[in-house]
């Protein structure tokens, strides 16, 4: 089986997490870019909020899609401290990656939510939602940063994933939806058949649609 695209993937998650529909507690917060489109269909089936989270990998200089760590909203960083023995990476250089891509983080920040910050998640479940988990590093940094808000129930959900990675984060959460664990993954994209990159265009339209889907169901026109 694959996913057509990220927007089909998203409408197959969502009937995986039905039973999180209609709940005034559930906030969907997807990780930009690739998770949002998979995240809107979610916050849409289950008439829950939409938000983001925003993450970034801190990949190796010479060797960028392989993560030694990642970096996430609220000062979080956490690293791979099995990737940067092997390779033997100095502190300096991990710090130089993080300077650089917090930069980007704080740049997606003040364009995907120009009017505040992340909404209160002390007392919410929180679904976690992304287009797949390879190493699982950017959504590691991303449940670090949600349990700093006192959440009652943490839950990652995502349409495909390494299953040793799966296995892994299944302790890091409160409940972990995988609906497809291949035994020969290689790679997220591999599993879609249309994975094009996610603008920023794209994140802050869906991220509208969202809003004012959510205004439109709260005052009864939907």
């Amino acid at each position: 089986m694959r996913f057509k695209d990220r927007r089909f993937a998203g409408q197959v998650l969502a009937k995986e997490l039905a039973a999180y529909t209609n709940r005034p507690d559930v906030l969907v917060l997807g990780l930009p870019r690739g998770g949002v489109p998979v995240a809107f269909e979610v916050a849409k089936a289950l008439n829950a909020p939409l938000d983001v989270l925003v993450v970034r990998k801190l990949g190796l200089p010479d060797q960028e899609e392989l993560a030694m760590g990642a970096i996430a909203s609220g000062g979080v960083q956490i690293v791979n401290k099995y990737i940067i023995s092997l390779v033997k990476i100095s502190d300096e250089v991990i710090a130089r990656v993080a300077v650089q891509e917090k930069r980007e983080l704080e740049r997606r920040e003040r364009l995907y939510r120009p009017n505040g910050s992340l909404p209160n998640l002390q007392g919410r479940t929180v679904i976690l939602v992304d287009d797949g988990l390879a190493t699982g590093a950017t959504m590691s940094a991303a449940v670090v940063a949600v349990r700093k808000q006192q959440p009652v129930q943490i839950v990652i959900a995502v349409p495909v994933a390494a299953p040793e990675t799966c296995h892994e984060l299944e302790t890091e959460v409160d409940k972990i939806v995988c609906v497809l664990t291949p035994s020969h993954f290689q790679s997220v994209g591999l599993w879609y058949e249309n994975f094009p990159q996610t603008t920023d265009e794209e994140v802050c339209d869906l991220l509208a649609k969202a809003a004012n889907n959510g205004e439109a169901i709260s005052l009864g026109i939907l």
